[in-house]
């Protein structure tokens, strides 16, 4: 679920920071989907050692 969460969240920040610096919509979805996919890594990390633990 965090994994989830991290991904929609993550891509919505990307997409939020790159509108903000002055990007375009190609800015915009590069930096959404970098930015999703690591917070989509850090959540399900996150998720295993809270599953393991």
């Amino acid at each position: 679920m965090l994994a989830l969460i991290g991904l929609v969240g993550g891509a919505a920040w990307g997409a939020w920071l790159a509108k903000k610096r002055g990007g375009n919509r190609y800015d915009m979805a590069q930096y959404a989907a970098g930015f999703g996919i690591m917070w989509c890594v850090i959540g399900l990390v996150a998720s295993i050692y809270l599953a393991r633990g």
